[in-house]
């Protein structure tokens, strides 16, 4: 029961993971991106948002990490 739970949190996980990276702004496309990216940084667009994506993004991945080895762990016994 428990292993069914973790799994469930594992796939919700993985798909939160996937969908906060796909949200993430690109950091430069060449030419054009120095441009917008240097016109963003002086009008502050998204840098709140970009920075909190970032913050979860990392928080996910340790869980990910965390769940992978749990479930490692309890596949192997």
């Amino acid at each position: 029961m428990l292993k069914t739970l973790v799994t469930i949190v594992y796939v919700l996980v993985c798909l939160l993971l996937i969908t906060v990276i796909i949200m993430q702004s690109g950091r430069s496309a060449g030419l054009s991106g120095a441009i917008g990216g240097a016109a963003e940084t002086l009008l502050g667009k998204k840098k709140g948002l970009d920075e909190w994506l970032a913050k979860v993004t990392v928080w996910l991945a340790v869980a990910f990490g965390a769940l992978s080895l749990l479930l490692v762990v309890w596949h192997q016994k």
